[in-house]
Parts: C-alpha cells; structure tokens; sequence
C-alpha cells in the first residue's frame, strides 16, 4: 500500500494532503522537528525528531519505500526518495525529478 510522507515543518499544505489522503484511506507519515497542531485520523502518524540538520530528512529516507509518495520542496531529499523508487511531489502538487 501507498504510503505519503511529508517533510512538515516547511510544507504549506499539510491540511490539503491530508484531505487527500483520507479520501484514498492512506497512511500518512508528517515529520517535523516541532509539535505541529494538526488534527488527523487513525492513519496519521505524528513523528517527532530531534531538532538539528537534515534530522527529518534522514527519517524520511530511511523509512520511504518504492512506490511511496514524498511531499517537499528539498531537492537534496528528493533526489533520495527518488533513488529508492519513490515519487516526489513539491508543494505546488508538481512531480520533483531530481
């Protein structure tokens, strides 16, 4: 199954993703390294990182997958999503090819 990760602490549109993805009942996967206030079901999992650099980048690409969904505006994490199958969306909904 299709899972979405999002890199959260810059995205712009978190709430629209998650619209999105319980319509498509997928699990989602919002990674920040500061408390984010947002309201979700049973398939969001808040994950929380240390603060420091690239932290939520690394979780991101450690756990993604094949055929997994990226949101972010990082081209550096795009292009390891990428490498590992996965498809990447910056927060405009355009594919990122890095």
């Amino acid at each position: 199954m299709v899972e979405i990760y999002i890199d959260g602490d810059a995205c712009p549109v978190k709430d629209e993703i998650l619209r999105v993805a319980e319509r498509h009942d997928l699990q989602v996967h919002l990674v920040s390294n500061a408390w984010l206030r947002i309201e979700g079901g049973p398939k969001l999992n808040k994950v929380l990182v240390p603060d420091g650099p690239d932290v939520a980048d690394d979780w991101i690409a450690d756990h993604i997958v094949a055929h997994d969904i990226c949101i972010t505006g990082d081209i550096p994490l795009a292009s390891r999503c990428i490498e590992k199958g996965a498809s990447v969306l910056g927060h405009t909904g355009e594919a990122l090819y890095a």
